[in-house]
């Protein structure tokens, strides 16, 4: 009862001036519910659970107070509810809070969710709930190319053991489908990037209303940024990392985009610590990744590229220095001497060499009167090779089926046969190389580098990426590599789970977090619904559950552009017909004249010189780009390098070139 609870309320804060008709509305909408601040809520309550049943984390010990009051019409009292509108009616809690309006818009609504991992399935399942593409006019569409893994139930909610090794996109959607029979969702498995806008093209970004990214990379999320600036649709962008959360609303015209800012890198770890001092289980476990990357990945792929590339002699791939082939293929034509002829040339020629070089001797000091190896550096000592040792025995199972892999030549998982052929293996002592330099520091270590002459590109092979595979060999290397470099430096090992952990920078998604993150993110789609136009009304959100700490902050502004008097990024300006750019002119509205072009960029090629004035720009991009213009682009877009009257360069939004 709105009466009764106004009177409590003044009972409450004896005079103070209150808004009654806020008061009211708080009653009259308490019959309602929001499936996002449900979600929200409960992320934090269940966290709450997790730190009282495991005595880690610090718990809330203060009142906790959260509003989305911006979900609210912006247009002020008089767009108020009344106390009819808010009735409950059964099957649309939402009712009583925002309206039947609101119910019937996200009905309407076509939407993408990029990504069914984690996020992925909570998004879904909100949109479920909230009844988004359930109208006649709506739709959801949902996009993930993998599959389902055993290690993804926990976290993964819409999925079930008997789900595994099914497409992710295809059983998300029979899973919301069943919660909800009126949510009309499609699923596709196609991978979404440059290669698939045949598939994801104009007419079926035009047809969207919103995009809501769920994915796990940078480089996929600045993708869709770019294709939601370009088609000037709203993106709702969010991410977890263990209790950590943020969400990200993009308007156009309103607010920057995704790329607009970047987080500052990680710190990494000194070269010269990896290399020379490492003192803890992650400077081995990131040199053994670096020793799987130097031995059989990079030197594969430099060979590969050199045999299907036109390349001078003494070629190298690009981005090469030092030596590319690692040192294990001595030409392209004689490359047939040195593949094994077996598994046991395999094992016998890769080196066991897991030992460091140590010039300085443990009684050694410097030149100020201290030990050399002091502080944290700790100084390492050899190992004796054992067939008899497991950890020894892992190391070259590992590493000799890589390398047979390298060639092609089946391996072979017996232990107590590869252990046999060990024995017959002659092991030299180790004996430290004379003239060794260790760099102290990464400048020293710099000026070393650039004095090296680059070696002749030799070889041939195959690349082995690294792979979350636990039947491959790659983490069994790591493994083992890292944990033999820690006894030379008498570092604690690492178990296998552990390992994987850190060498893969895996930090586990907790359910938790992804509810409470795309709770959030969902209130933010009540306002895209309404089309909120006042910057103020949107948050993005930080969290970290684990604190407790919560933040919304207003998003920034989208950057203008002065010259196109006030033209944002997302403005385009239009051009239409096959005629060349030398007949284009930028003219924005209030500037004095026009300003020519002088040069103009299609993605990475350039693509309007002088000479190519005449020509039409379809013409211009296929002969830039070596690749026909296909039949489903309706336009191309085009970068430019514009002067202004005193011949200053000045920065213009891009030019959508329309064909059709």
């Amino acid at each position: 009862d709105a009466a009764e609870v106004l009177a409590l309320t003044r009972e409450l804060a004896p005079g103070v001036e209150l808004e009654e008709e806020v008061v009211k509305e708080l009653a009259w909408q308490s019959s309602g519910d929001l499936a996002p601040t449900n979600a929200f809520i409960g992320g934090l309550a269940a966290q709450e659970v997790m730190k009282a049943v495991s005595g880690k984390f610090t718990p809330i010990t203060q009142w906790l107070y959260f509003d989305a009051l911006e979900c609210l019409p912006e247009e002020g009292k008089e767009a108020l509810l009344t106390e009819e509108q808010c009735r409950p009616v059964s099957g649309h809690r939402a009712r009583g809070v925002l309206g039947m309006g609101v119910r019937v818009g996200i009905g309407c609504v076509h939407g993408w969710v990029v990504g069914a991992g984690a996020i992925g399935c909570e998004l879904l399942k909100n949109f479920a709930m909230l009844g988004l593409g359930c109208g006649p006019e709506g739709s959801v569409t949902v996009t993930d190319m993998d599959t389902i893994e055993k290690s993804n139930l926990n976290r993964q909610f819409l999925f079930r053991p008997w789900d595994v090794t099914k497409l992710k996109a295809e059983r998300a959607a029979a899973a919301v489908r069943a919660m909800n029979p009126g949510l009309r969702v499609l699923s596709r498995a196609e991978r979404v990037g440059p290669e698939s806008e045949r598939l994801y093209d104009d007419d079926f970004f035009e047809a969207l209303d919103g995009v809501a990214n769920a994915l796990d990379n940078v480089d996929a999320r600045l993708y869709m940024d770019r294709r939601c600036v370009y088609y000037r649709k709203p993106l709702l962008e969010s991410g977890t990392l263990g209790t950590k959360g943020n969400v990200q609303v993009v308007i156009p015209f309103l607010s920057e985009s995704y790329s607009s800012s970047q987080d500052p890198p990680e710190k990494a770890i000194p070269i010269c610590t990896l290399k020379n001092f490492p003192n803890a289980i992650e400077h081995t476990l990131q040199w053994a990744r670096d020793e799987f990357e130097g031995l059989f990945k990079q030197p594969a792929e430099n060979v590969n590229q050199y045999l299907t590339e036109t390349l001078g002699v003494g070629g190298c791939p690009h981005g090469c220095q030092g030596d590319p082939w690692g040192g294990w293929v001595p030409t392209v034509g004689a490359r047939g001497n040195r593949v094994p002829e077996g598994w046991v040339g395999a094992q016998q020629g890769y080196p066991l060499h897991a030992l460091p070089d140590a010039p300085h001797a443990p009684w050694q000091k410097t030149n100020s009167g201290t030990y050399f190896w002091s502080g944290p550096k700790r100084c390492p000592h050899p190992l004796v090779f054992d067939p008899d040792n497991p950890l020894h025995l892992d190391y070259v199972v590992a590493a000799a089926n890589l390398y047979a892999q390298s060639y092609g030549i089946t391996g072979s998982r017996d232990r107590a046969a590869v252990a046999q052929l060990l024995r017959q293996v002659r092991v030299p002592s180790f004996t430290p190389r004379p003239g060794v330099r260790i760099h102290v520091s990464d400048q020293e270590l710099q000026s070393a580098s650039a004095a090296m002459g680059t070696l002749r590109c030799q070889g041939g092979g195959r690349g082995c990426p690294l792979q979350d595979d636990d039947s491959n060999f790659h983490m069994d290397f790591i493994v083992a590599a890292s944990n033999l470099r820690a006894q030379n430096y008498d570092i604690p090992p690492a178990d296998r789970h552990k390992s994987k952990l850190i060498a893969g920078k895996i930090i586990p998604a907790i359910a938790t977090t992804t509810a409470a993150v795309v709770g959030l993110a969902c209130l933010e789609l009540y306002k895209l619904v309404q089309g909120h136009k006042r910057l103020a009304s949107y948050k993005n959100s930080f969290l970290n559950l684990a604190l407790p700490f919560v933040a919304c902050s207003e998003p920034l502004a989208c950057p203008r552009n002065k010259v196109a008097q006030g033209a944002s990024r997302g403005h385009q300006g239009g051009r239409a017909g096959r005629v060349g750019l030398s007949s284009v002119e930028l003219d924005w509205v209030g500037r004095p004249r026009a300003s020519r072009p002088a040069l103009c960029h299609a993605g990475v090629h350039q693509a309007h010189t002088d000479a190519s004035c005449a020509r039409s720009m379809t013409e211009i991009v296929a002969r830039v780009s070596k690749k026909r213009v296909g039949r489903h682009v309706k336009a191309l877009v085009f970068e430019l390098c514009c002067n202004d009257d005193s011949d200053a360069d000045i920065e213009v939004p891009y030019v959508r070139y329309a064909l059709r």
